[in-house]
């Protein structure tokens, strides 16, 4: 056997905003790394997609780029594929080429076909553990078979595979041999039975969908195809949606544990362990499924716009860099209130209506002011999600942060306030990709897997606010999305 210091595995993360390959040691650094931007095209209000070849090549490029940089005395005994969740891909079974663009988890043009079915909202919930919004694939599929010639006549003619971006992904890395998807990918399409782990013919039946346009679903982790590049010839060992492999990453693999991710979206998770729990207003998530063994379930909640927020500030001129969010809070001299509902509302409201807003704002409101009340709101909307699951029986004294946005001391430390929890961030930022490699190394029979996911805590950020003053700016931020809410609904801007 190799030994220790001379193995690798591969950790393969396509995000949101990067297609990015890391090559991690049997002590979690990293040999190797590349990264290669994602463009996200908005061609109309509420849409977003991707050019899916050049998402696919981005990320086969930042895998040469790490394999050439690797020395071929390192053997890599393994790759995961942590994938963002929710983006469908189209092609053609045939030929492997892109039918259609990607639509991206945050494209919203299929709002009318879950209109449509809106009678069945507690249905999808209790088949699915989701519910029934534009954000998922199956109304995408629906939408486009509707309205994409192209779409339709791949159909027509038994050649369409209509599936989650890590299937289109998985195709091309292993050349056509397997374009699978695993549960925690399978149940973002809105199609999947919690209970089953496969294609609810209910939910088929809904969309007007057949089996034959989806791929198949296989665990988490285990035999996944061979990627053959550089020379070598890998084996991909997992596939998993990029917030379980956060969570992961980060070590919350016992129940009880939870992950807080602020990226593009801001996610909380909390580990259940094997009871799917169902709570109104949250999502019963599959975290992962180790080989034939039962799944891992998580409580989840999403915030829609976190980092996209702060890019939104960028665009009208309000803050320069999206990074130097604590600079704002230093200058900032009174409090404003904001909801940043770009995209809609998540959990717990599921509220497509209601517009971002502000309130409070005077003549002395500088820009600073706005970056913090979009910060603080950002974090009022984790700590309602926290809420309904302590509504719900699932609570949680600590969580471990990961993500862009978790660097911003002040925003986390208003964020423990919030939820009357300590939050630890990991010295190691890369959750994600450490989650995948986790996976994969353990698939590969490596006793060392444990060790990716065991960076230490760089920083606790503890609860100052007394539990009165948090109640009291809970109060009037709920007051607040309410009168925003109902003046959305009372209003019509054109």
């Amino acid at each position: 056997m190799t030994s220790r210091g001379r193995e690798a595995v591969l950790a393969l993360d396509q995000g949101s905003s990067s297609s990015r390959v890391l090559a991690f040691d049997a002590r979690g650094g990293v040999l190797a790394c590349a990264s290669r931007p994602v463009r996200t095209s908005r061609p109309r209000a509420g849409w977003a997609e991707h050019d899916l070849g050049a998402l696919a090549r981005g990320l086969e490029s930042a895998l040469d780029e790490v394999l050439e940089r690797l020395p071929r005395s390192v053997s890599v005994v393994g790759a995961g594929l942590a994938c963002q969740r929710s983006t469908l891909a189209f092609w053609d079974k045939a030929t492997l080429k892109p039918a259609a663009p990607a639509p991206s988890w945050m494209d919203g043009r299929a709002a009318e076909v879950v209109a449509r079915l809106a009678p069945l909202r507690a249905d999808a919930h209790g088949r699915t553990g989701l519910y029934l919004t534009p954000y998922y694939s199956a109304p995408k599929i629906r939408w486009f078979l509707d309205h994409e010639p192209k779409v339709r006549a791949l159909a027509e003619a038994g050649r369409l595979a209509a599936a989650p971006l890590s299937s289109f992904l998985v195709a091309r890395l292993t050349r056509g041999a397997v374009w699978d998807c695993d549960p925690t990918l399978a149940q973002r399409t809105l199609l999947m039975g919690l209970d089953s782990l496969s294609w609810d013919d209910d939910m088929l039946r809904a969309f007007r969908l057949t089996r034959e346009l989806l791929p198949g679903i296989r665990p988490t982790a285990g035999d996944w195809g061979e990627i053959v590049r550089g020379g070598r010839r890998i084996p991909l060992l997992a596939c998993v949606g990029d917030q379980q492999a956060a969570a992961l990453g980060l070590g919350a693999s016992a129940p009880g544990a939870a992950v807080a991710n602020y990226g593009t979206g801001a996610f909380l998770l909390v580990n259940t362990g094997a009871q799917a729990r169902r709570i109104p207003g949250l999502l019963t998530t599959i975290g992962w499924q180790r080989g034939g063994a039962a799944p891992v379930f998580l409580q989840e909640g999403t915030v829609h716009a976190a980092g996209t927020s702060f890019e939104w500030l960028r665009d009208l001129g309000l803050m320069k860099d999206p990074a130097r969010i604590d600079e704002a809070f230093r200058r900032s001299t009174h409090r404003v209130l904001a909801l940043p509902a770009i995209g809609g509302l998540g959990a717990p409201r599921w509220d497509y209506t209601t517009k971002t807003a502000w309130f409070g704002m005077t003549s002395k409101t500088a820009p600073a002011d706005l970056v913090r009340a979009t910060a603080e709101g950002l974090c009022f909307l984790l700590a309602d999600i926290a809420a309904a699951m302590r509504g719900g029986g699932v609570t949680f004294a600590s969580a471990r942060v990961a993500g862009g946005l978790s660097r911003s001391r002040e925003m986390m430390a208003f964020q423990a306030d919030l939820l009357g929890a300590s939050l630890e961030r990991r010295r190691e930022t890369e959750a994600t990709a450490l989650g995948a490699a986790a996976l994969a190394a353990e698939a590969a029979g490596r006793p060392w897997s444990a060790a990716l996911t065991a960076a230490p805590v760089e920083r606790v950020f503890k609860p100052r606010l007394p539990e009165a003053g948090r109640d009291a700016l809970r109060a009037d931020w709920t007051r607040f999305v309410e009168s925003a809410a109902s003046l959305s609904r009372e209003v019509s801007l054109g």
